[in-house]
């Protein structure tokens, strides 16, 4: 067994929001504990992002409080997680980075020293004229556009002391970019030597590494900031919910549901507080569409029940109310379908 199975979860809070960080963390909870959360976060060169989004996962106040309260997880103020780095520890992480940045580059050095070294890959002479007329090409447009666009506000391109020509914007983009350290590799060309060749097409591109959990960092210390229970957080003034009667009812619903095997999901695009799943939802469809009511009393409009049914039999579900009673801890369901008889 893993340790990420053994030890409290880390749920990190910062604005009363609950997230998740650690993959193996997500995967733990949505194996183990069936609680799925919503992935927010980016992914790097993915353009359509429709379907699949990255770190971090963020949580359902229902879903936080269930998983500290059954003592899967703890609630870590995470600002105040992170102290001030000493010197030594910021030299050591600078380190870090800039031999990352010299290994890029030395693959990259590699990587085109083979491709040249290979007839089959390397670019022919009719293939770099084409590039190079393309380029030309863009900078001619560019400088046109320019030069238009100054004329329709009364300005003169040429009016710059020494010089016949616009500048064309590529080459003044080209101009700002980063100077390498001298701590890179002597084999890197310099642009100190040729000031007219911009840095961009002389230094390979690198990537900066930014881990997505913090926990990875030396000055990142949540010992001082820990809660195992959402009374202290409470206290402490980290987390509030629940607070309101309807924030308990969301809660005791949601953890008996969850008591009966079923999966949880956001449910308002359906008119609900919940989609209830019979199984994961990368494998099932929901079956139900829950909405909570505060008290199994309380008085529902006809409207509001033919709403209900309706919306849930349209999208192939059925709508279940779910009366939460506070006194007793109890939830009462009643679900309701359209039948459409006659």
């Amino acid at each position: 067994m893993s340790d990420s199975e053994t030890r409290p979860i880390p749920i990190r809070v910062a604005n009363k929001t609950a997230y998740v960080w650690d993959v193996d963390d997500i995967a733990t909870i949505r194996s183990k504990h069936r609680i799925c959360g919503v992935l927010t976060g980016t992914l790097p060169h993915l353009s359509q992002q429709n379907v699949f989004l990255g770190v971090p996962l963020v949580l359902m106040p229902e879903e936080a409080v269930f998983l500290v309260e059954s003592g899967a997880a703890v609630l870590i103020d995470d600002p105040k997680a992170y102290l001030q780095p000493a010197i030594p520890q910021l030299q050591k992480w600078s380190a870090e980075q800039q031999e990352s940045i010299r290994t890029q580059l030395a693959y990259s050095e590699t990587k085109q020293a083979k491709d040249n070294a290979s007839p089959s890959r390397a670019l022919s002479e009719d293939a770099l004229r084409k590039r190079k007329e393309r380029e030309e090409r863009k900078k001619t447009q560019a400088a046109l556009a320019a030069k238009a666009t100054a004329e329709e506000g009364g300005l003169d391109v040429f009016a710059q002391e020494g010089s016949s020509t616009p500048t064309a914007p590529s080459e003044l983009n080209s101009t700002l970019s980063l100077t390498p350290t001298s701590d890179l590799p002597p084999s890197t060309p310099s642009n100190a030597t040729n000031p007219s060749k911009s840095s961009s097409s002389s230094l390979p591109p690198y990537t900066i590494v930014i881990p997505a959990s913090a926990s990875s960092h030396e000055w990142y210390t949540p010992s001082s900031c820990t809660y195992t229970t959402v009374e202290s957080a409470r206290e402490a003034g980290v987390w509030d919910y629940p607070s309101t009667l309807a924030e308990r009812a969301r809660c005791g619903v949601f953890k008996d549901l969850w008591k009966q095997g079923y999966f949880m999901g956001g449910g308002i695009k359906f008119g609900g507080e919940y989609l209830v799943y019979p199984g994961d939802p990368l494998r099932y469809h929901s079956h139900f569409a829950a909405t909570v009511i505060e008290s199994p009393m309380a008085s529902l409009r006809p409207m509001e029940i033919v709403a209900h049914g309706r919306l849930g039999t349209a999208t192939k579900k059925a709508h279940l109310l779910c009366g939460w009673d506070d006194e007793k801890q109890e939830v009462s369901y009643l679900s309701i379908e359209w039948a459409g008889f006659g």
